[in-house]
């Protein structure tokens, strides 16, 4: 395309936008159809000359240059129309390689209506799993001889994400979640498990108020930010250091471990993080259930973290230690964890692939408000339910084998049983695709 040509329709965007401007270029005549298009983008900073003050507006236009000139008009989105931005957000999705090289980010081929940005993921899943015991009432409920058997599943989860700018500073979003077990031939269960809104009068504070994903812990083993909190966040973050703090119920919890009524699932947490440099992160956390549950136990649970890289090696290590209190019987169950990580699955360069490998060890009762979208969870929920500790390996991959589709797998093994009458559990395993859209 003629590069006066593609300015042109980049000026339509903006109509309305900028003011008259001088005449900018010594081969843009005033009397040239395009003048008023050129001199105001150059005017808005959108576009540029050579440095003998031509334009040279005959040539044709590369990719990178109207990718820089779709750069330029990103950054006055909030300038246009919703018609204007439909046409900007084409344009983006369109030019998203070049953008990312720009250093502009595209969402993951979101498309945007609007002020209102859809995003989402889906994911094939087979595993075999242990078979899930039955709680039974006890001090704290616990089913005293899980089943070490194992139980196939085959399962298939669609995410849609929808965020909606409701002005500078606020974003509404939700996501909805549907899952289908095709082994059982189940219909697909479809809820929407996010629904919140975030306030950010800078770019140091933020608000959350609604149904949210938090994540406590440093190697998401305990707490990630799959699991549900409703309530309100608010935090601060500098690059360095950074401080949060949360109110309300962890639905997760809800119908498990003895926290029904869904009431007694109220909590509060704090927590403390500090970026030292681009490869390392420590943080702290306090978690404190203020309802008791139905065998009348206060829970409280503390942990430290941190994640450090090695160089430009790719490698990083990383672990958490966490302790989880009872009362008024004074008890103490602490669940621990270490790994190292290498390489990292870039969905925008197929190829590129991530190795890991980690050891747990979790007290009896340790677990009883983590809650946690990592596969290892198997082993954790039979040490919870046997009212036994349990320590094991777990060991994951993934590559994207195309843009925006990762393959992954994991292996629990080597798991033990301890202070508990429990038999060890057994293996688990599983693989899934990823697809991010």
């Amino acid at each position: 395309m003629k590069k006066i040509l593609a300015i042109a329709a980049a000026a339509a965007l903006t109509t309305g936008v900028s003011a008259y401007a001088a005449n900018p270029f010594s081969d843009v005549s005033t009397d040239d159809w395009a003048y008023q298009a050129v001199s105001d983008l150059s005017d808005q900073g959108v576009v540029e000359g050579y440095p003998d003050g031509t334009f040279k507006g005959e040539r044709n236009m590369t990719r990178y240059e109207l990718a820089q000139v779709i750069a330029r008009l990103m950054a006055r989105e909030d300038q246009l129309n919703a018609e204007q931005r439909a046409t900007l957000d084409r344009l983006a999705g369109g030019y998203a390689d070049e953008l990312a090289n720009l250093g502009v980010r595209v969402s993951n081929l979101e498309k945007k209506v609007g002020n209102i940005s859809w995003s989402g993921d889906a994911r094939m899943q087979y595993q075999h799993n242990l078979k899930k015991p039955e709680l039974r009432r006890g001090r704290i409920f616990i089913a005293p001889e899980p089943e070490r058997t194992h139980a196939d599943s085959w399962t298939g989860r669609l995410r849609i994400n929808a965020d909606a700018q409701v002005n500078d500073h606020v974003v509404v979003s939700g996501r909805f979640v549907s899952e289908m077990d095709f082994k059982d031939n189940e219909d697909a269960n479809t809820i929407m498990d996010r629904i919140h809104a975030r306030w950010t009068p800078n770019d140091t504070f933020y608000m959350d108020l609604g149904r949210q994903g938090v994540a406590l812990d440093q190697t998401g083993v305990f707490w990630d930010e799959d699991g549900v909190f409703d309530g309100v966040v608010a935090g601060y973050d500098n690059g360095k250091f950074g401080a949060e703090f949360g109110y309300g119920r962890f639905k997760d919890a809800y119908k498990s471990a003895g926290w029904t009524p869904y009431e007694r699932t109220e909590a509060w947490y704090g927590k403390l993080a500090g970026h030292l440099g681009e490869t390392a992160d420590v943080s702290a956390f306090y978690l404190e259930n203020v309802q008791e549950n139905d065998t009348g136990v206060d829970v409280k649970a503390w942990g430290a973290g941190a994640t450090i890289g090695l160089g430009n090696s790719g490698l990083k290590l990383d672990g958490d230690f966490i302790q989880t209190r009872f009362s008024p019987d004074s008890i103490h169950a602490n669940l621990w964890t270490a790994g190292l990580n290498y390489g990292e699955v870039d969905l925008d360069k197929p190829g590129s692939f991530s190795l890991g490998i980690h050891y747990v060890k979790a007290d009896a009762l340790s677990y009883l408000l983590g809650n946690s979208a990592w596969d290892m969870t198997d082993q954790l929920e039979y040490g919870l339910l046997a009212g036994t500790g349990v320590k094991f390996w777990t060991a994951r991959a993934g590559i994207a084998v195309q843009k925006n589709v990762e393959l992954d797998a994991y292996y629990n093994f080597g798991a033990k049983a301890y202070d508990g009458p429990a038999e060890d559990p057994g293996n688990t395993w599983g693989v899934e695709l990823n697809y991010s859209f």
